[in-house]
């Protein structure tokens, strides 16, 4: 692509900018490692929703605050000047983007944006010559490898825009965007930080968004909790029962998995303790579980409880038991389910 031509292809370089409330040119180590480390993140985990490996490099620090900059680099194959061009962007717009904020809508306006660009047309031109190199260049090879060459970027488009929808429902990002500012929101010399995108090489700015300290809240998670899991119908084998009063934890498998549940149906516990219920080799239970997730601060999920909160019915030489419980819980979601079938006629 000409060098002259200002072109979002060319975008291959982020500058972070942390404005200061006074006329110093330093800062806290400790916060700006925290907060470049969050940062770097977010760049890694959008190149591998896109399968490749970045390579970022850093360019000396510069003064007016403190600003620095990233260059993202990837294999020298022309197609992957698009990529390195959308990860720029999407990383820029990841951190522009309010919790509660849908990516999607930002995401598909960044690859509008990108391959409605000027310079698509001449990256086309430039992969055309390259591949005409060791071709016989009569019209039909040429209108053939044109045709070839515009399929691959339609479905690099197409492509491009399913990763979206990754990165739009990805945990890990959102929550490396909420520690990035919380490191900042308590550090009280940021009074804002700015991110532009860069065309380096032309000494081009091409994007730039300021957020002030009074909106760094805005980006950052309030709860780390999840909407629970709820199985109304989980079949847990039973490998260790509580027999003795306390909050023990009882061990079944689940799924495949050999896991510790907090059983919290006091009516079945009592009725195991007194010896009304009894457990063999094999015991299983049909039960109302709710498993409590949260993300822990690497944007990973882990779960934090697993709940019964009734037994529905147990098993007995594989035939079911049903519980009093589990009646009672049937009988009120049968007139439930009534109840909302009379509403809608």
């Amino acid at each position: 692509m000409e060098a002259s031509k200002i072109s979002l292809l060319n975008a291959n370089t982020l500058e972070l900018h942390y404005w200061f409330n006074d006329q110093s040119h330093s800062m806290d180590a400790v916060v700006q490692n925290k907060c470049e480390r969050e940062f770097l993140a977010i760049i890694e985990e959008i190149a591998k929703v896109f399968d490749v490996e970045a390579l970022i490099e850093t360019i000396p620090l510069a003064e007016g605050g403190i600003i620095r900059w990233f260059k993202l680099l990837l294999k020298q194959d022309k197609k992957h000047v698009v990529i390195t061009a959308l990860i720029t962007a999407l990383a820029t717009g990841v951190i522009i983007t309010p919790i509660g904020t849908s990516m999607s809508e930002i995401g598909k306006q960044i690859i509008d944006k990108i391959f409605e660009d000027s310079g698509i047309k001449e990256l086309e031109k430039e992969i055309l010559r390259e591949n005409l190199k060791n071709l016989q260049e009569d019209t039909e090879t040429k209108e053939l490898e044109q045709k070839k060459i515009e399929e691959e970027i339609k479905n690099l488009r197409l492509d491009s825009e399913i990763k979206i929808h990754q990165i739009s429902t990805n945990k890990v990002i959102p929550k490396k965007k909420s520690n990035f500012y919380n490191s900042l929101e308590k550090y009280e010399k940021v009074k804002q930080i700015s991110i532009t995108v860069e065309d380096k090489e032309n000494n081009q700015i091409l994007d730039e968004a300021i957020i002030l300290r009074d909106k760094f809240r805005e980006f950052i998670i309030v709860s780390d909790d999840l909407e629970p899991i709820k199985d109304e119908n989980a079949i847990i084998e039973i490998i260790s029962p509580v027999l003795k009063k306390g909050d023990y934890k009882w061990r079944g498998i689940y799924k495949g998995q050999d896991l510790l549940f907090n059983m919290q149906s006091n009516e079945f516990k009592t009725q195991v303790q007194t010896g009304d219920i009894e457990f063999k080799n094999g015991t299983s239970i049909n039960c109302l579980l709710v498993i409590k997730r949260k993300i822990d601060n690497d944007g990973n999920e882990i779960v934090t409880e697993r709940n019964i909160l009734l037994v529905n019915s147990y098993f007995v030489n594989d035939t079911p038991i049903e519980t009093t419980e589990g009646k009672r819980y049937r009988q009120k979601k049968e007139a439930d389910k009534r109840q909302l079938n009379l509403f809608e006629e």
